[in-house]
């Protein structure tokens, strides 16, 4: 068996489609079929169980696959060992970042990381945390930068910074002229909400347990707009569509031009005296097994280096 025939087979494994894994291994679906089924007649066993439109791993076959990940693993950290002999902080890092968190916090950190290692250029990928969570198992990124909470996949993770959470509201709200605004008081509005699948949605459905009660019942969907990012919800709540909940590194710096805003960004705090506003924990993720600890230091400082208006730094 080869290095090849093992990278072909996890990413059967995880596209579950021999086409689509062709594609992500840079080579023609024939090539990647054959050396699959030549590594199958070596091992005498079917890794994937075929029917029409559909491709699964049987049990074995997942314990093979997991094996041939870690020694493709293995085989990279020889060459990442011969590159951290020369320049610990030579060559890419890929990084994987979710996606209410890349167009806030990449722009600066792209510019911090240029400026302090140029040597170490980013290789970005802007996903959903499930799917970055399976990069980052599959060696496909290096590290990712997420919001707590997350399944503990035994990853590495150092804490970045806490995140309050912003109300934005139409300027025109009655809510507007306030300088705060309650989680009680948010559970009357109208709450828009990124869709399924973005785990910023699962924090607002926790400050607001009222909406998330019933936003899977009939009478949610009609009061909820689920939107695909928040720039898109933000042009929602100013359209008088409702409010909704902004990390706050996703509220503007003020216009310089004088310019009459359309939204009114209100800090949330709790009813209950003494209770912490909601925050959102962002951290960065590697696997244990990934050695460029000097590279992790690197992006780390590069973060605080940032400016990050609002937020609590961690160390």
């Amino acid at each position: 068996m080869t290095l090849t025939e093992l990278k072909y087979i996890v990413a059967v494994a995880r596209e579950k489609h021999f086409g689509k894994a062709a594609e992500a291994c840079f080579v023609s679906q024939p090539t990647l079929s054959v050396a699959v089924k030549k590594l199958e007649d070596e091992l005498e066993l079917k890794l994937f169980e075929r029917s029409a439109g559909e491709i699964t791993v049987p049990p074995l076959g997942e314990e093979i696959v997991r094996q041939a990940q870690s020694v493709l693993e293995q085989a990279a950290e020889i060459k990442e060992i011969a590159k951290r002999g020369k320049d610990p902080l030579g060559g890419p890092l890929r990084l994987g970042v979710i996606y209410t968190i890349g167009p806030y916090l990449l722009p600066e950190l792209v510019r911090r990381n240029i400026e302090r290692t140029p040597q170490m250029p980013l290789m970005l990928q802007e996903n959903f945390t499930v799917r970055l969570l399976e990069m980052l198992r599959t060696g496909e990124i290096d590290c990712a930068i997420l919001a707590e909470p997350f399944p503990d996949t035994g990853l590495a993770v150092a804490p970045l910074y806490d995140e309050p959470f912003v109300a934005a509201v139409p300027v025109n709200h009655p809510l507007a002229a306030q300088k705060s605004i309650t989680t009680q008081q948010l559970q009357g509005e109208t709450m828009l909400l990124l869709g399924t699948g973005h785990c910023f949605r699962d924090h607002v459905l926790q400050v607001c347990p009222e909406f998330a009660r019933f936003a899977s019942q009939a009478e949610g969907i009609r009061k909820s707009f689920e939107g695909s990012s928040l720039e898109t919800i933000k042009h929602m709540v100013a359209a008088g569509m409702g409010v909704t909940l902004v990390p706050a590194l996703a509220v503007p710096a003020p216009d310089v031009h004088g310019t009459e805003p359309l939204l009114r960004y209100l800090p949330v705090v709790d009813e209950h005296a003494g209770a912490a506003p909601p925050t959102r924990r962002v951290v960065l993720a590697w696997r244990r097994s990934f050695t460029r600890y000097e590279a992790i230091a690197a992006l780390r400082n590069a973060v605080y280096a940032c400016e990050l208006p609002g937020v609590t730094r961690l160390s």
